[in-house]
């Protein structure tokens, strides 16, 4: 292991104006520069991602339930990731393999196909996104388990994408995810006065000027390719956009105004902190980050469903 120290001395070095003698060798530069600093960076901007979305989702569809994946993403992404495991083709573009460019454009994708279902005439009820979201989600998970059983020994690789991971995160793919998702995260701010019109009801935003059929598709392509983003990089990742929002609502309160710049940067937080346990726990073997989201999220989300029970004198 690379001492503190050593690590602050060598990033500081990269900085213009800094001479700092090297006292590392260049086996331990290239390991922190191109291995380690990628992969925080990516649990950084991935939790960034997953975590606004799901304000975004739970803001959406009024529901304290929904998670960036509830519309059908992640079934679209884990179809394509699979298509493209089992295919013996090998794309690299920009530093993104096959995989996470068809989990990208499956997740964007699936949700295209759950808002078609879901219209009605002019608008699109919440009640009939999630119902569509629902269907077309289990439609793809069976086609992904059917492919699954074909692949034979490709069935593990599968499954550990589905469990999620960030040691595939490379400065190439970084430098065209990060700004996209920062991009996503500042377009969605600005309909954080929308988001809290929409809490009340749809008949209430229309009332106070809020255009809601326009917002809501707006606010659904956001969220939808704040996940895609983030599923390129890491794969299915649980708990973080479905907790994380809860945590922030918790410490500030409802104003998304506030919420989602707060839920983002603690999501970030939380899956810096889950992938270095990941790597930690069963060195130098290593767990699917997604293990550690989920034992650290779901008791937190079931102190929550208690709490929320005994408020309403369940």
């Amino acid at each position: 292991m690379v001492p503190f120290d050593q690590v602050a001395r060598l990033l500081l070095s990269r900085l213009p104006g800094v001479d700092i003698s090297p006292t590392w060798s260049e086996g331990v530069e290239a390991i922190i520069l191109q291995i380690r600093l990628p992969r925080v960076t990516a649990a950084l901007v991935v939790g960034l991602a997953l975590a606004a979305a799901g304000v975004i989702f739970q803001g959406l569809l009024r529901n304290p339930m929904a998670d960036p994946y509830i519309i059908g993403t992640s079934g679209g992404a884990a179809l394509g990731a699979t298509v493209a495991l089992l295919l013996p083709v090998q794309i690299v573009w920009y530093g993104f393999t096959l995989v996470p460019l068809a989990a990208f454009v499956g997740a964007l994708a699936a949700v295209l196909v759950v808002y078609n279902l879901a219209r009605v005439g002019p608008g699109t009820p919440v009640t009939t996104l999630l119902l569509a979201g629902f269907a077309v989600s289990s439609m793809l998970a069976a086609v992904m388990s059917f492919l699954m059983m074909l692949s034979g020994t490709g069935m593990r690789r599968i499954i550990l994408w589905t469990m999620g991971g960030l040691g595939g995160g490379r400065w190439e793919q970084l430098m065209i995810v990060t700004p996209l998702i920062l991009l996503g995260m500042g377009w969605s701010y600005l309909y954080a006065g929308d988001l809290n019109a929409l809490a009340l009801g749809e008949e209430q935003a229309a009332y106070v000027g809020v255009p809601v059929e326009r917002r809501k598709l707006t606010l659904l392509i956001l969220g939808s390719l704040l996940t895609a983003a983030a599923v390129s990089v890491s794969g299915l990742v649980g708990f973080v956009g479905l907790v994380i929002p809860h945590v922030a609502r918790l410490i500030l309160g409802p104003d998304h105004r506030l919420l989602l710049p707060a839920a983002a940067l603690l999501g970030g937080l939380f899956l810096v902190l889950s992938d270095l346990l990941a790597r930690l726990l069963l060195a130098p073997a290593e767990l699917p980050v997604g293990v550690i989201t989920a034992l650290v999220g779901a008791p937190f989300f079931i102190y929550l469903l208690r709490r929320s029970k005994r408020e309403y004198g369940f």
